[in-house]
């Protein structure tokens, strides 16, 4: 999948939960403009293996440390599309939050959760492309759906620009419409 798709399935699925599960009462405004940015930088973080991803050339200086950062990562769809991936950034991410909290006063674990939930959605999205994830790395199978490596999605491909994209669109919509009520009861606590 290409960055924007990332992006756009990290904020459906941002926009799922948030309108299915309890929102916390302290909730501030700050809060939910960085769990969004860091449910942006979450969407595109599994491809920091990659030295040419988006999320490096939206960076200063990005060309430079995506040469240096990704072979850390043993190359394209390796142990940053895994579990255990999942797990390492979960954990990198978790000790980076706490360390600056004493300098970004908004409450870190939602920004946590905005951040994981974009990284799933990425690992979920490139499930569907041709390539596949390899879930269970260091196990070496990637994982793709539907099992046919043919018939998956070609990134950047027709199907992707003219399907899942607007089909994005459209879960979105269909989100904001089917729980407007939970989203204009936040929308007036912050309003009020």
């Amino acid at each position: 999948m290409t960055g924007r798709t990332h992006d756009l399935a990290a904020f459906t699925a941002l926009s799922f939960v948030v309108a299915t599960q309890p929102i916390p009462p302290d909730l501030t405004i700050p809060t939910v403009v960085v769990a969004l940015s860091a449910n942006f930088v979450g969407g595109l973080a599994p491809d920091i293996d990659q030295s040419t991803a988006e999320l490096w050339g939206r960076i200063r200086g990005g060309s430079i440390w995506g040469k240096l950062f990704a072979p850390l990562f043993g190359g394209h769809r390796f142990i940053s599309h895994s579990i255990l991936g999942i797990f390492i950034f979960g954990y990198a991410v978790k000790f980076f939050l706490g360390a600056i909290s004493s300098i970004l006063i908004v409450n870190m674990d939602v920004v946590w959760w905005a951040f994981m939930i974009g990284f799933v959605a990425h690992l979920v999205m490139d499930t569907f492309t041709r390539d596949g994830v390899p879930w269970l790395f260091p196990i070496p199978i990637k994982f793709g759906i539907p099992p046919f490596r043919a018939l998956r999605i070609k990134t950047g491909g027709l199907f992707e620009k003219s399907i899942i994209f607007p089909g994005l669109i459209a879960a979105n919509i269909w989100i904001y419409y089917h729980y407007n009520a939970k989203f204009l009861d936040i929308l007036k606590h912050y309003i009020n």
